[in-house]
């Protein structure tokens, strides 16, 4: 059934006013004419879409009709196209539907021309549809357009009434008795959601069916079957803001400003290139600051960035929650940064106010040169959500607060690398000499390389010689491939897998299908390959994953920023946010079926409770329905005893899980390659020109461009290059690099000019192709 345009308004139906009127022959020449006209139905000329629709004048046929009027007509039926006669009701159904209202007489106003009855059995009464309204009537929208009289309308029925004396209205926000009436309805999803019922009618009409919702929950489905039952007219139609005119027009500017320290662009911060290294991205995070590739040493597009602000902020959560390093006198890590409750925490849920029944668990110190703790199974306590852990004060060092734990890890941070090289140079010593060729099929990437390693010939603790084969070569040709290159694009595709979701930070996913394919196993195994072979390592793993593998899941506290289920954050907010024992047992009748499913239903004895119940869906969320997931992917890591060193040395292996490696600079590249054979000394001057060069940005290419033109990777693995990456001069146009070796040829040139229009050439080029063929499969 066609729906009436809409205009915004508001009435008043206990003020409603009939106007005896008699119809009269309409001048369809004088303007204005249908505003003065009457509707053959109600014999009103009154104009007021929110009360009775839009009218609607037929000058071809002389004939006013209110939408409404026509639509709830008791003996017509729309039986034409849109485009005929009124809304598809045919003229002569029209006048045939008056004809037989004229002989029934209105219950209210005692006059003819009564065309709505009662659907109720037995029920005789017949009133126009003003008249309906006046004595509050209900008229149902839907299905076949019900009419339900004074006597016989649906109500809609409260088992327990604890609401307050009064409660604000969430539309206007006045003051109502909460009391279901005709005037008064209460929401069906949330128990303490009151309207006043013109006030729905209004917001219905401007929302349309595609947004008119709960105003508390968001609610649809469930929200507008009982509205629609209870009367309210929902139109098919857009949001009346949707239909404005450029409503949006601000949104469709992009922000391009360069808000880097150092703009690097010769151009100015507001010149933008597209498909150039002076593009400008965005923050990934608020979108309201920006840089120029080149200024952020960013590869692409593509690639993540975040202003300064943001990353302050990501850092300082991570670096609150930072991992003592175990065997030092240091106390056990801190979960949360305040000494004390009722203070905001990290996780943005707040802690325990004060005077609640909640205590405080403290871990024992670690002791021991660089001993594993045992686990423990936590008492069960009373505790609440944040779960905070203090730690025990060394009697001979001070107690940190986070921002100096975080300072003390950026200081140590040289530490942490040089000690993770060395225990991944030890899980090295376990690869034989022995080769063993993997074949990779370009074409499918992810799954050649897991035909690879599930091979049974297969043996991780042999040398991977990596094979490219293409199956549309009839000769089988096969080409050597760089392992490290192999290994960098292998833990790409393992991030933007469906195995693990998240945005900056991933957790694991519970995927059914990947389970039942081992994948999970398979991932886990290609992380401590990639690891111990001299790839790449991970970089995208959360604190909580990470603290699960190390400590385990029982000695882990998730945050919510691990949820990335916004049905369930939404869930754990509105838990947080209840202000009595009412509201929280009310949330706990809405999601019912979900707590029952989850396990976490539970007896509510006061307000403090909510925390246990917020943490309990927080913990099954994150780490206890993966948990099937998370120990196939430990029993893979377990492959060349990469957990048990993670177990063993957490503090090492934080940094390269969770975070990703540094920016390259010109010195780093410029230490990284060595000169293995008399060089052109010239050419080797030109060398660290460019390097600084591509650093200031006054070159087309990037420092990972050259890092990846020469070795296949983008950054350098935690054990370094292995053969180490050398430089060599050679009489040629243009660099040549071999990945294979790690080598990178240069070529020997007279003027600097020359030799920067040659690498610059070579270096884009070369990988813009790699570009286009790795697009294939990842």
């Amino acid at each position: 059934m066609a729906c009436g345009a809409a205009r915004e308004g508001k009435s008043d139906t206990a003020s409603l006013e009939l106007l005896p009127s008699a119809p009269r022959k309409m001048n369809e020449s004088k303007p204005g004419g249908s505003q003065n006209s009457t509707c053959v139905f109600c014999r009103k000329n009154d104009d007021c879409p929110i009360k009775y629709g839009e009218k609607k004048t037929n000058e071809k046929w002389n004939l006013t009709v209110h939408y409404y009027c026509l639509l709830m007509s008791s003996g017509i039926w729309q039986r034409g196209k849109e485009e005929e006669g009124v809304y598809g009701f045919l003229i002569e159904d029209i006048r045939k539907e008056v004809t037989r209202a004229s002989k029934l007489k209105c219950s209210v106003c005692k006059k003819t021309g009564a065309s709505i009855g009662c659907v109720a059995p037995r029920c005789k009464r017949s009133y126009h549809f003003p008249c309906g309204l006046q004595r509050e009537c209900i008229f149902q929208f839907t299905g076949n357009f019900a009419s339900f009289c004074w006597k016989h309308r649906p109500v809609q029925i409260i088992t327990s009434n604890n609401c307050r004396d009064s409660l604000l209205c969430t539309i206007c926000l006045e003051f109502i008795e909460p009391i279901p009436t005709y005037s008064v309805l209460r929401s069906p999803c949330c128990k303490n959601a009151w309207f006043h019922r013109d006030c729905l009618q209004v917001q219905a009409i401007n929302a349309g069916v595609f947004f008119f919702r709960c105003t508390l929950c968001n609610n649809s489905d469930i929200f507008q079957k009982e509205m629609l039952r209870m009367g309210i007219h929902i139109p098919e139609k857009d949001a009346s803001w949707e239909l404005e005119e450029n409503a949006y027009q601000e949104l469709l500017q992009h922000y391009e400003h360069c808000d880097v320290r150092r703009c690097r662009c010769k151009e100015g911060r507001d010149y933008n290139v597209p498909d150039s290294k002076w593009e400008i991205k965005r923050c990934q995070c608020c979108g309201s600051s920006g840089t120029h590739l080149a200024c952020s040493s960013l590869q692409s597009w593509e690639q993540n960035w975040e202003c300064c602000e943001c990353r302050s902020i990501l850092y300082s959560a991570v670096a609150s929650n930072s991992v003592q390093p175990y065997g030092l006198q240091a106390p056990a890590r801190l979960l949360c940064p305040w000494d004390s409750p009722g203070q905001e925490c990290w996780s943005r849920l707040p802690c325990p106010p004060p005077g609640s029944n909640v205590r405080l668990l403290r871990l024992p110190a670690l002791a021991g040169e660089f001993q594993k703790a045992k686990k423990h199974a936590l008492p069960n306590t009373n505790v609440g959500i944040n779960d905070c852990l203090l730690e025990e004060s060394s009697p001979k060092l001070p107690r940190q607060s986070p921002g100096d734990q975080c300072k003390d890890l950026l200081r140590q941070g040289s530490k942490f690398r040089r000690d993770i090289s060395t225990l991944i140079i030890e899980l090295g010593f376990q690869v034989k000499k022995r080769p063993k060729k993997v074949f990779i099929n370009k074409a499918n990437f992810w799954n050649s390389a897991l035909d690879g390693f599930r091979n049974q010939n297969f043996n991780p603790s042999y040398t991977i010689e990596i094979v490219y084969v293409n199956e549309n070569d009839h000769f089988g040709r096969e080409q050597p491939g760089s392992k490290q290159e192999f290994l960098s694009l292998l833990m790409q595709q393992l991030e933007n897998s469906s195995l693990f979701e998240g945005s900056l930070s991933k957790n694991l996913s519970l995927n059914s299908q990947a389970l039942k394919e081992n994948l999970y196993y398979e991932a886990g195994k290609m992380v401590a390959i990639s690891l111990v072979h001299g790839g790449p390592s991970p970089g995208f793993f959360s604190q909580t994953l990470f603290n699960c593998l190390a400590y385990g899941p029982e000695n882990t506290q998730p945050i919510v920023d691990d949820v990335s289920d916004f049905d369930v954050a939404q869930i754990m907010i509105r838990i947080n946010a209840a202000a009595t024992v009412d509201d929280l047992n009310s949330l706990i009748h809405d999601y019912y079926k979900y707590l029952e499913f989850i396990g976490c239903l539970r007896l509510i004895t006061s307000i403090s409770d909510k925390y246990m119940l917020a943490k309990d869906v927080l913990v099954y969320h994150v780490i206890k329905r993966v948990q099937a997931p998370f120990e196939s992917f430990k029993q893979g890591l377990k492959t060349l005893g990469v957990l048990e060193k993670i177990q063993t040395y957490p503090e090492a292996f934080f940094h390269i899980f969770c975070h990703k490696p540094e920016n390259l600079s010109a010195k780093i590249l410029s230490d990284l390659f060595t000169v293995h054979t008399l060089s052109d000394v010239q050419t080797l001057g030109f060398w660290n020109s460019y390097l600084q060069a591509v650093e200031d940005g006054k070159s087309t290419v990037t420092m990972e461009d050259i890092l990846i033109f020469a070795t296949g990777c983008k950054s350098i693995p935690p054990a370094g290059f292995k053969p180490n990456p050398s430089i060599e001069c050679l009489h040629m146009d243009f660099p040549v690099g071999n990945k294979c070796d790690n080598c990178l040829a240069l070529p020997i040139t007279s003027t600097y000019k020359e030799f920067q229009e040659s690498m610059d050439f070579a270096i884009k080029n070369t990988l813009r192709l790699e570009k286009e063929e790795n697009s294939h499969f990842i």
